[in-house]
């Protein structure tokens, strides 16, 4: 087993539970893991034989491209979709970091992680 990363993905999105982040939006970094059976990749070095990244950040930004209130619902649906889409993925773990939230004092973000 293998764990390929795509991390530091960025993206200007409108998810919160506010009507202002709605409206105006912030920046969000997201970071994925995925466990996977890299091995027949490993010998043949072709992109078929393995995740492609490419394919896989353009699911994230699909998904980043709807609309959520909460990170929780973001984080949920990015995994759904990637193993739905990648079936060779065993495992999958999200980091979603919303940079510069509306709490009132000042914070480099807050974030979610979760594991599916």
């Amino acid at each position: 087993m293998s764990t390929i990363s795509i991390e530091g993905m960025e993206f200007y999105a409108y998810h919160g539970h506010f009507a202002e982040e709605q409206l105006i939006g912030t920046w969000f970094v997201v970071d994925l893991f995925l466990t996977t059976d890299t091995s027949k990749a490993e010998i043949s070095d072709s992109l078929n034989d393995t995740v492609n990244y490419l394919e896989v950040y353009q699911v994230v930004k699909k998904e980043m491209e709807v609309n959520s209130k909460l990170l929780e619902h973001v984080g949920k649906r990015i995994l759904t979709a990637v193993k739905h889409h990648f079936p060779a993925v065993e495992k999958a773990h999200i980091k979603v970091r919303k940079m510069n939230p509306p709490l009132g004092g000042k914070m480099d973000f807050v974030s979610l992680s979760l594991e599916a």
